[in-house]
């Protein structure tokens, strides 16, 4: 039992929703303790930085960071600063290193001996280094056994919006592809018990969450044995679909291979299921995809993608892309493009190779496109997606489409325009397949399904105002309203 503290955390979070869910979860067992969340690092006495290993400019940044604290405990001596996450599990020895000023380095799997480590590093400034074991430090179960899971405890002030929330429905993964560090930086794969993830979902859903984001690195490889029955997402979709409360299920991110026809079809059939999926392609040429070990041809991802398409003609799809990567040549790039091209992605996460200490690729595969030819790369596979989803946004002008409002949009917040007392502020909220939309309205709206008239778009947004219901001669009409 760690004794209860009255100062002020920090904490600052970089990387995929999995690192905001695990952020949330380390907050709320620290709030518990009675921290106080402030938004000021030279105010607080716990700074905390939640890490990400997946790119070099993520461990850049967060090095950065610490080196702008390293004088800092000369004015606040009890100050404890601490890294966790990906780089932590990844760096170990090496953040100590790197930043003496640190007194906790603690791995994705000892996320919940956090308030319990912190308060030993106040008492005896010993430092504390809290990681699961290397893949190759044991066997499956003893390595599995070292990444803990905590992830009932819940934090409302850290998650996307009051109305939005992750539930980690899986972790870790054995797919070992040759540039990922994952699989040694989050451990085996696993699935948690149904049971533990519907009572989870009960609980947000009383909290007033309206959308649940189930999370898994290979999130449709879910499956698990519970009393006598064999679980998948699609039997795990089911059941979420059924508590009162919730009005949408997203689930992220899925592996082409496992794409099955149950969980199309209960995407298909579950109203509540968004209809968007994101499913990494990483290139469009089987000679890199072989390189990268993604376990599947071109041919094959193109084969799941027409199923998905025959099963919901209207769903979106979202992809990655790696450009760059060791050996690419012009003409594996411009296959990927032709994919883009092919398959027309509501958008795609472009990323520039870097290679990663602890992946197969970094001692085995020259690093051998130069950073100018990433770079060219990344920009013309940018503007060939941005022209795609421009061109398709434009296909919802004058169609109207459901919303989830999700409050305040960001460029509003950053005008100052957060309340309605002046009139209508722009809202932003996420159609059914995925696409943002933004408005004009009152917030008290957020957390609400509503109709949007779509009037305008961008390539990443469509533009509209809300529709009111008018009955005229015994029919229903849709107009335009501003509330």
């Amino acid at each position: 039992m760690t004794t209860p503290h009255n100062g002020k955390l920090y904490i600052e979070t970089v990387g995929c929703q999995m690192n905001m869910l695990d952020s949330e979860l380390v907050v709320a067992a620290l709030r518990k303790q009675g921290y106080e969340l402030t938004g000021d690092v030279a105010a607080a006495d716990t700074v905390l930085f939640n890490t990400c290993s997946v790119r070099e400019h993520a461990e850049h940044k967060i090095y950065s960071a610490l080196g702008r604290l390293k004088f800092s405990k000369q004015t606040r001596p009890q100050q404890v600063i601490g890294v966790l996450g990906c780089m932590a599990q990844k760096d170990q020895e090496l953040v100590f290193q790197r930043a003496p000023h640190v007194d906790l380095v603690v791995g994705t799997g000892q996320l919940g001996e956090i308030p319990r480590l912190i308060a030993e590093a106040r008492g005896t400034r010993q430092r504390s280094l809290a990681v699961s074991l290397d893949r190759r430090e044991g066997t499956r179960m003893e390595v599995s056994n070292s990444f803990q899971s905590y992830d009932p405890l819940r934090e409302p002030e850290m998650r996307p919006s009051p109305y939005q929330a992750f539930v980690r429905i899986m972790f870790g993964c054995d797919k070992f592809c040759t540039y990922c560090v994952v699989p040694m930086t989050r451990g085996p794969e696993q699935s948690r018990s149904p049971r533990d993830i519907l009572l989870e979902c009960r609980v947000l859903a009383d909290q007033g969450v309206k959308e649940v984001t189930l999370l898994g690195q290979t999130v449709n490889s879910f499956k698990v044995t519970e009393d006598g029955k064999i679980w998948r997402l699609s039997d795990l979709l089911a059941a979420i679909h059924d508590i009162n409360g919730l009005d949408r299920l997203k689930f992220v991110t899925n592996y082409p291979r496992d794409m099955t026809d149950d969980l199309l079809q209960a995407v298909r059939d579950l109203p509540k299921c968004a209809r968007y999926l994101h499913v990494p392609a990483q290139s469009g040429c089987d000679d890199m995809l072989k390189k990268m070990k993604r376990g599947y041809t071109i041919g094959e991802y193109r084969e799941m993608h027409q199923r998905l398409k025959e099963t919901m003609p209207d769903a979106a799809v979202s992809s990655d892309f790696i450009v760059g990567f060791c050996g690419e040549t012009d003409a594996a790039h411009e296959k990927s493009m032709d994919l883009i091209r092919e398959m027309r992605f509501k958008n795609s996460f472009i990323f520039k190779y870097s290679p990663r200490p602890g992946t197969k690729a970094y001692g085995l595969m020259p690093d051998d496109v130069p950073e100018e030819v990433k770079k060219a790369r990344n920009n013309e596979m940018l503007a060939l997606q941005n022209q795609i989803s421009g061109e398709d946004n434009a296909k919802f002008i004058g169609r109207t489409v459901e919303v989830l409002v999700e409050g305040v949009s960001k460029n509003a917040e950053k005008r100052g325009e957060t309340d309605a007392s002046h009139g209508p502020v722009q809202l932003t909220g996420r159609t059914m397949c995925d696409r943002i939309v933004v408005f004009p309205g009152n917030p008290r709206l957020a957390g609400s399904l509503t109709e949007i008239a779509v009037e305008d778009c961008t390539s990443t947004t469509l533009i509209g105002s809300i529709m009111t219901r008018e009955v005229q001669h015994g029919s229903t009409s849709l107009l335009p309203i501003l509330v």
